[in-house]
């Protein structure tokens, strides 16, 4: 009987066995790729698996079923009937959130990803005639702030994930293409990327990438998500994921784009026209500044002084003005119905183009991706030509079948660029410590021109500028920057797959790049002209003023002599990066378990990076433009420099060296319930010698609940609600610091000696030694929640974090041992916190018609907590300065005590406003102050604590229509200088802004007003600091507005022919055509902005504003 009972149980097991068929099969998403941790489950049953990292999955299929329906987050569910073998691609869906999560180094199944991300598909975020692709991230994303500081193409805009991470540092986050970090050719501070100096043009290190090309970025924001990079990623990491060749698929696509940029217009702005100019001149005059004796030798001047040289041309019996009443009032009255349009003079109503061809196609085991790109801009303004080549390659080859259980993948990718451009001739901005003024000697910026240049002023006159005639078109033919910049990068890689979840991976790659500055500033320009007033043409007066001469120290009784009898000066300034980087990586991942409910994946690795940079500047004075180049030089310029202790060449290197080791584990039941944890350990030749400074460990732990996956979810919430997520991480990462002291740093110079005989070289201890500087260092704890409804025609993401910083790297004191008394050092703490919110709602889908709303919103703020270094007046004011208990970039203000009977301003300098300083202690405001300091206002941080974005998208068939604004809210601004006239020297070639037209004008205006009055010469002599006076006033606490801002930054409209037209031929296989205006509303502003852009700093150089601009784009498909 047991026998039988036995023999039956076997043959029950045996038919069930027979009953069940076996299927295989693989699981693709819309780009080929296999897609990871798609659900196969056995139509009508319980019975199902997952895919693995390449897509496959194999199941037992009961007797009966008939179907197998396959789901992946982002796709459209697809049911296909049971075989032994099957092959499923399945197609986007927009509604569904997306499933994969790209960290650079690995891919990782969004159910198991316990980590702040936000990826963004490159066709939905690019912004049409905008070629820099850092820009286009505006907006797009929760808690990363995109501040267009300068619009100048290759400058970089200030961008922020989750806010500032450092004191001193950059706070600028880790660019990742393709799996490899990209470096910055400059090392820019987020001070410096709006100082409009010459190295911005190169401070962005995708200004070469080809937005065509990309195919989406993957922007990582907590620790939980960077933890890979360890201790190069706390300001976070942008991954951008360029495109590849698909298999079975052969395109060829052409994109064009046509822009025209709007001239800027004086209407937009609050600065006074020539009539209203003119009045403001007039009480010049009668306050004794445009006398005939004051401009005679005056370093600049405008209309007066234009004026009186034509009177004297006309006494000397040459073409000039006759010195006549009449005369004079007539010539004055041209100036003042001129109305000069100096944006219509100096900018360009140019068209520019940008064209990009790629090629795809891919077979069963080779895929290629190819691609040529040109942009050619005339310039906006003028001296302001770019011209930009890129071209790209991505080819893939499977060396083995497809029939193969292994698999091994060998890639090959190049990238390059080369760019031609040119820019307005400048030199480096420097601040006067005295006043606390920021200026810039010699600037010919065109915006900034046009926005400080006395519309009164004729553009075909010469008027007198440095000591020598100056007109603005001339000098820009005659100073500018030629730029050239090659950027090269290879790129090779292989993936093994020996058995089935085991992947083992390396990659090389390097990157050269190369920049070229070439400042020509000729021979008539009037720059190299300033060195020669006064001597050439001869007047003794110029020639005694003129600080740009040299007087010999060794002959007290010489007089100032040119040091440029001839020529012009050549500078050249040369940029090199050469970056290597080498990976190699083993990953596993496993479904474990009958059923594949336990889920593991682990993944560790190592990685070798250097960087090596070179700075070679030459000055090369007396370089003759017009007589062939050769150079005459003159002695007298060695012996000044040798007495100054300047230099005419340069050439310094920089040698970074990083080795890391890193491992990570991710442990999942059933998709549900996530653990992971990354381990990172990693030394820089950049920090202390000993092991504990230079060697760091960085770590994560995180989990997640992913609520949809259980069982009883769906049966209870149904298609109402049908995403929830829940995750939580805290973090370990790092980054290397602003400090560069881990040994003494020595630096060669040559000291002051009172006579060129007694010169020698020396070697000064520039820093001490700081054998423990370690990496800076962030706690963070990120908490999270996703949710979907409505069959995720609504979804939800929101995200709290909050971050410790410590051993940052700030200025510390000393006992003055070394001959030091500050050093940097690890002996600064900061804390953070925010919050993120994004909803994405699909309100009405039809057959034809299609609306989606989606709401951006990030706070973000921070508090420095500790910091021992202290800064001085002018640094607060400007907002450079740090100060404990505050957030970085914080804004202080002289606070403003109102006007005397005579108009001039006073101010309060102390805490509790009870002493003022008026006429008689103007010399007690002292900016380079910094202990004295708590009379100073807090105004607020120049960095905004909230940013986001408000976007509806309509489609109707082909037509698309897209509405998206951002904004910013939370920081506040210092205004430009009220007149630039405040000063101990007032020139007629200046504009005023029309708030002048209500400044002091008779004794009892200072109850009406807070705009002091012009001084007369007499005051100026006899009131002690008095131009000290004005430069507080233009730091007081008049001179702030909020930054707040809502802006239309793009209004499109796209059509694509149906498909159906391109049916039956071979062809043409798509085409689309889309007209879209940028930046172009700035729907709210503070008023006191008066037409200020609230994210542009006028620095003048090479910056300028980002313009409003209309695209027309134009797609074939082959």
């Amino acid at each position: 009987m047991k026998k039988i009972y036995c023999l039956l149980v076997a043959m029950t097991f045996a038919l069930c066995a027979a009953a069940q068929t076996k299927v295989v099969g693989t699981v693709l998403d819309d780009t080929g790729v296999g897609a990871i941790g798609a659900s196969v489950v056995a139509e009508g049953t319980t019975v199902g698996t997952v895919t693995d990292f390449d897509g496959f999955f194999e199941l037992n299929v009961p007797a009966g079923v008939k179907n197998l329906v396959i789901s992946y987050v982002g796709y459209k569910t697809v049911t296909t009937p049971v075989k032994s073998e099957i092959k499923v691609t399945l197609q986007s869906d927009a509604e569904q959130l997306e499933e994969v999560v790209v960290t650079g180094m690995v891919k990782q199944d969004k159910r198991l990803f316990t980590g702040a991300a936000t990826k963004l598909e490159a066709d939905e975020t690019m912004l049409s005639g905008v070629a820099d692709i850092s820009r286009s991230l505006e907006g797009r994303a929760a808690g990363v702030s995109v501040q267009n500081v300068s619009g100048t193409f290759g400058t970089a805009p200030k961008i922020r994930v989750r806010g500032a991470t450092s004191i001193y540092g950059a706070s600028k986050p880790l660019w990742v293409v393709d799996g490899v970090i990209l470096e910055d050719a400059v090392e820019l501070s987020a001070d410096d990327l709006s100082s409009g100096d010459a190295t911005t043009l190169i401070a962005s290190a995708i200004s070469g990438i080809n937005s065509e090309d990309i195919e989406s970025f993957q922007i990582l924001k907590d620790g939980s998500a960077t933890s890979i990079y360890g201790a190069r990623a706390m300001a976070g990491v942008i991954v951008v994921t360029t495109k590849k060749g698909k298999a079975g698929q052969s395109k060829l696509n052409y994109t064009g784009e046509v822009t025209y940029r709007m001239v800027p217009s004086y209407d937009d702005y609050n600065i006074c026209n020539s009539q209203e100019q003119m009045g403001i001149y007039q009480e010049f005059e009668r306050k004794g500044w445009l006398e005939y004796s004051s401009l005679y030798a005056a370093k600049n001047s405008g209309v007066y002084g234009r004026m009186y040289a034509l009177i004297d041309a006309a006494k000397g019996g040459n073409v000039g003005l006759p010195n006549t009443p009449e005369a004079k009032n007539a010539y004055l009255r041209a100036a003042e119905f001129r109305n000069t349009d100096w944006f219509a003079e100096l900018f360009n109503q140019t068209v520019m183009h940008n064209h990009s061809v790629s090629f795809s196609t891919g077979s069963e085991r080779a895929r290629v991706y190819a691609s040529l790109s040109a942009m050619q801009d005339p310039g906006w303004y003028k001296a302001s030509e770019v011209a930009r080549f890129t071209g790209m390659m991505n080819a893939n080859y499977d060396v083995l079948p497809a029939t193969s259980k292994q698999k091994l993948t060998v890639g090959i990718a190049t990238m390059g660029s080369y760019r031609k451009q040119q820019a307005p001739g400048t030199i480096s901005a420097s601040t006067d410590p005295i006043n606390g003024t920021v200026s810039r000697e010699f600037d010919i910026n065109p915006f900034s021109y046009a926005m400080n240049t006395s519309r009164a002023m004729d553009p075909e006159e010469t008027y007198r500028r440095n000591y020598c005639d100056f007109n603005i078109n001339d000098e820009l033919a005659n100073n500018y920057i030629d730029i050239k910049v090659t950027d090269l990068k290879f790129q090779g890689d292989i993936n093994w797959k020996p058995v089935r979840g085991l992947e083992i991976a390396a990659l090389a790659a390097i990157r050269y790049y190369s920049s070229r500055q070439e400042h020509n500033i000729k021979d008539d320009s009037n720059q190299a002209r300033a060195y020669r007033a006064g001597i050439d043409p001869e007047d003794a007066t110029i020639r005694d003023s003129n600080p740009y001469l040299y007087s010999d120290p060794d002959n007290p009784l010489a007089l100032p002599e040119t040091v440029l009898p001839k020529g012009g000066i050549y500078d050249l300034t040369e940029y090199s990066l050469t970056s290597t980087d080498l990976r190699a990586t083993v990953a596993y991942n496993a479904d474990l378990g009958r059923t594949g409910d336990h889920i593991l994946n682990l993944f560790a690795g190592s990685e070798l990076n250097s960087t090596d940079r070179q700075a070679i500047w030459f000055r090369g004075w007396g370089y003759q433009y017009d007589n062939g180049g050769i150079p005459y030089v003159d002695y007298r310029l060695f012996k000044q420099s040798q007495e100054e202790g300047t230099d005419y060449y340069s050439n310094s290197f920089q040698y970074l060296r990083n080795l890391a080791f890193f491992g990570m584990a991710t442990y999942s039941y059933k998709g549900r319930y996530t653990i992971n944890g990354t381990l990172r350990y990693e030394g820089s030749n950049m920090l202390g010698k000993s092991r504990q400074a230079r060697w760091l460990p960085t770590w994560n732990v995180s989990g997640s609940w992913n609520a949809h996956e259980e069982n009883w979810w769906a049966p209870t919430f149904g298609k109402a609600w049908t995403y929830a997520s829940l995750k939580a991480s805290y973090s370990l990462t790092a980054d290397r610091g602003p400090a560069s002291n881990s040994l003494a740093v020595f630096q060669s110079f040559t000291p002051w000696r009172p006579s060129t005989s007694a010169n020698e070289s020396a070697i000064i201890l520039a820093a001490l030694e700081n054998s423990e500087l370690t990496y800076e260092k962030k706690h963070e704890l990120n908490v999270g929640v996703a949710l979907g409804f409505v069959d995720n025609r609504i979804n939800v993401e929101f995200d709290w974090y909050r971050r410790n910083n410590f051993d940052l790297i700030g200025y510390t004191q000393t006992m003055g041992v070394g001959g030091v008394t500050t050093k940097l050092a690890n002996d600064a703490t900061m804390e953070s916190t925010g919050c993120e919110f994004t909803i994405s709602t699909t309100n009405i889908k039809t057959k034809d018609f299609k609306w989606t709303t989606d709401w951006i919103f990030g706070w973000a703020e921070n508090t420095i907590t500790k910091l021992d270094s202290r800064s001085q007046v002018y640094s607060l004011v400007n907002g450079v300065g740090r100060t404990e208990g505050r957030p970085i970039g914080a804004l202080y203000s002289i606070p403003f005590a109102g006007l005397t009977e005579e108009g001039l301003p006073t101010f309060y300098i102390d805490a509790e406003h009870t002493q003022v300083v008026g006429p008689g202690n103007y010399a007690d405001i002292y900016f380079q102050e910094y202990e004295n300091i708590d009379y100073l206002k807090y105004e607020g941080t120049i960095d905004p604590k909230i940013t986001g974005s408000f976007g509806n998208t309509f489609s109707w068939k082909g037509l698309k229509l897209n509405v998206f604004f951002t904004y910013s809210f939370g920081n506040v601004l210092r205004l430009d200088n009220l007149c630039p006239v405040y000063s101990s020297d007032y020139s007629d070639l200046t504009a005023s802004m029309k708030e002048m037209k209500n400044r002091w004008m008779v004794p009892g205006d200072e109850n009406v007003t807070t705009i002091p009055s012009i001084p007369t010469v007499r005051q100026m002599r006899e009131i002690d600091a008095l131009n000290n006076a004005y430069s507080a006033y233009n730091y007081s606490t008049e001179r702030v507005a909020k930054g707040d801002f809502i802006r239309l930054k793009e209004l499109s409209l796209a059509y694509d022919l149906p498909k159906k037209y391109f049916e039956g031929q071979n062809a043409v296989s798509s085409f689309g055509v889309k007209l879209s205006a940028t930046n172009l509303w700035l729907a709210y502003a503070d008023k006191k902005l008066n037409g200020r852009d609230p994210e542009y700093y006028n620095s003048g150089g090479v910056s300028s504003p980002v313009p409003r601009q209309f695209t027309l784009t134009v797609k074939l498909g082959f």
